[in-house]
């Protein structure tokens, strides 16, 4: 990989988005005018890699069970006892918060002869039990108890603590490790992505919304859809209006990546120019039938309205601190991934998506949507997950509002996908060198971890 900051964009047509900057009417923060371009040969990525259980029993062995990821919130599991079921490609943990400032996650699997310890989360638990025999471990993982015990001389107690994996946090969300020599988290991580988000601390926020959809496709071909702008003129054409797509920025810093798609400006695909009030409406996904959202005066932009609106909203969470965000930080789309599964997204956009296997099925996944915001006073109650089935609408979670809609147009295409690509003669997918940037970095980091003995 060779990465060059600050490295001039080019685009056959459309404004870049660092001249957009330009016109903004506060000061942006350093971290949106860096640009760090990813540079690798063409790529061609092979097939398989979405469709064969040889590639999928690959990366559960050499990635899930080595790699640091994403398991929830801090304030999923609030108090001592809260734990939380993490299920990774047919392997489940209970993460759970033994002390106020601990966390630790243990392998969900009885000692004795391996019944699941919990099926689901819960709050203050003081044991867990296992409900075949009656086996108990402390939340800890110490041993508690054994039924029957002078029929198991054979058990020391004190080797018989439940499997611990490691655990680490950052922004408010917990990652474990099942790897007992993986390198330190912060070392994984590394330090840039902790300065890119200082301005925007994900820590201080609550989970207002978090919805999982099982989808009929593999959990890469899910991620991926979430990767780009390039998709958005066949698939969101209602957005065209209102959304810079084939003039979005992409960059890459070690072992994320980000991309930036500029709203309240039109597609350069449009052969005409819309209006201020027609960009406006197309950035809210107003249809016809809708009522107005707001209403455009003249010598205004859609982009200065909506940047007004989402201060007015944010001001009561962060008081005056809302006049120093830069319009860009309240109006575009900042999509960040966090390799292998982990996308937050900067400034104070409240999306958080996490991409993962469903079980073992190859050809089966799990798409998930946080949304976190910001709070004033106490923290509000975390959200519970809302699980919706592979044939449920998305617009069934309402608490995602004009989302839902979108994303029935994205996940409409992924079953389609994962049988095209079943059928493909063709025996590589390819893929675009700057607009899909961030899926050949994924790639690029998928090969590194698979090489690995």
């Amino acid at each position: 990989m060779n990465a060059a900051e600050s490295q001039p964009r080019t685009f056959a047509k459309g404004i870049s988005y660092q001249r957009l900057l330009d016109s903004d009417s506060r000061a942006v923060p350093e971290i949106l005018r860096r640009e760090n371009r990813f540079e690798l040969p063409p790529s061609e990525i092979a097939v398989e890699r979405y469709t064969s259980r040889a590639f999928f029993d690959l990366e559960v062995e050499r990635l899930w069970k080595r790699v640091w990821q994403m398991a929830c919130r801090e304030e999923d599991i609030a108090n001592v006892g809260d734990h939380i079921i993490y299920d990774i490609a047919g392997i489940s943990f209970i993460v759970v918060r033994t002390r106020p400032a601990e966390i630790k996650a243990f392998y969900n699997a009885c000692l004795h002869r391996g019944r699941m310890l919990r099926e689901a989360g819960g709050q203050r638990a003081s044991e867990f039990r296992c409900p075949f025999h009656g086996f108990a471990w402390n939340i800890d993982g110490s041993l508690k108890h054994i039924p029957c015990q002078w029929d198991f001389p054979h058990i020391k107690p004190a080797k018989w603590n439940l499997p611990e994996v490691k655990t680490a946090t950052w922004g408010g969300f917990v990652f474990i490790n099942m790897d007992a020599n993986a390198e330190p988290f912060d070392q994984f991580h590394g330090p840039e992505l902790t300065r890119q988000f200082a301005r925007w601390p994900l820590e201080r926020r609550f989970k207002q919304a978090h919805v999982a959809k099982i989808l009929r496709c593999n959990w890469k071909v899910a991620q991926e859809a979430f990767m780009e702008a390039f998709h958005v003129v066949a698939t969101h054409p209602q957005l065209l209006a209102g959304l810079g797509d084939s003039n979005s920025q992409y960059d890459v810093w070690g072992n994320f990546s980000r991309a930036i798609s500029a709203n309240g400006t039109p597609s350069p695909h449009l052969s005409w120019q819309p209006s201020e009030q027609e960009i406006f409406d197309s950035m809210v996904d107003r249809r016809l039938d809708d009522p107005p959202v707001a209403v455009i005066a003249d010598g205004m932009t859609a982009r200065q309205v909506a940047a007004h609106r989402a201060r007015e909203v944010l001001r009561p969470a962060l008081g005056g601190d809302v006049e120093q965000l830069s319009d860009a930080e309240l109006v575009d789309s900042f999509y960040y991934t966090v390799f292998p599964n982990f996308h937050p997204w900067g400034a104070y956009n409240r999306i958080v998506y996490r991409f993962r296997p469903y079980g073992t099925d190859v050809d089966q996944s799990i798409m998930e949507c946080m949304y976190l915001s910001p709070y004033a006073g106490d923290r509000p109650p975390s959200a519970p997950i809302h699980w919706l089935g592979p044939d449920d609408d998305w617009c069934d979670a309402p608490e995602l509002g004009f989302l839902a809609r979108v994303f029935n147009q994205d996940t409409f295409n992924l079953a389609k996908v994962q049988l095209g690509l079943k059928t493909m003669k063709k025996k590589t997918v390819t893929l675009a060198n700057y607009q899909e940037t961030k899926i050949r970095h994924f790639h690029h980091l998928l090969d590194n971890w698979l090489a690995r003995a």
